[in-house]
């Protein structure tokens, strides 16, 4: 594009004159302006060069390249350096950044899952531990049985409330159930049946 290569060739002389180093001006030297898009000045490296652009993609370096463009310019400016030196090579750099924001933003959702999951069966987790801690006379069979019966309820309540039945949810169960039989001092395959037979999974 002619516009851009004609902003650099003119900020170009002003920044040379704020970097030092052979590899800065190797960088600024071999690379080429490509596009203004969305306030992103975009320059490339031939690929053969490709190990020049860490050079312009220091903080420092970056930073008075914006400075520079943004006083020629007038506006705010993102300076971003790429691989290549078209607009093909420029499109596909788009590519990859919505195929990164798109996985990301995927694993962000599975970790708010697996967080949300957590959080509910800790809490059921903790809230067995409190009524545990609670009951008085725990020896005695009658008050452990109580115990249990409000145990489950708080369990099964939970199951019901359950979307996700998958790895991390079910471990997460199971943990929950472990406490239940531990503190009622019963086999957890019979906490585990009572509680499913109650959620109505069996």
């Amino acid at each position: 594009m002619p516009e851009v290569a004609e902003i650099w060739a003119k900020v170009l002389p002003s920044i040379k004159q704020g970097v030092t180093g052979v590899g800065v001006w190797a960088a600024l030297n071999s690379c080429r302006p490509i596009t203004l898009e969305d306030n992103v000045f975009v320059v490339g490296v031939p690929h053969e060069e490709s190990e020049l652009s860490g050079h312009l993609k220091l903080a420092s370096t970056k930073r008075l390249i914006e400075q520079t463009l943004a006083t020629e310019l007038g506006q705010q400016i993102q300076f971003r350096t790429i691989e290549g030196i078209t607009l093909d090579d420029w499109d596909l750099e788009k590519r990859r950044d919505a195929e990164k924001k798109r996985l990301n933003e995927q694993s962000m959702t599975k970790l708010r899952a697996e967080l949300q999951a957590r959080s509910n069966w800790d809490q059921v987790y903790e809230q067995l531990s409190r009524k545990y801690a609670a009951v008085t006379h725990k020896s005695l069979p009658q008050n452990r049985a109580r115990f249990f019966e409000e145990g489950v309820e708080v369990i099964v309540e939970a199951r019901k409330g359950q979307t996700n039945f998958d790895d991390l949810q079910e471990r997460n169960f199971a943990r929950c159930i472990e406490r239940l039989a531990q503190y009622s001092e019963m086999p957890s395959a019979i906490v585990a049946r009572e509680i499913l037979l109650r959620a109505g999974e069996l």
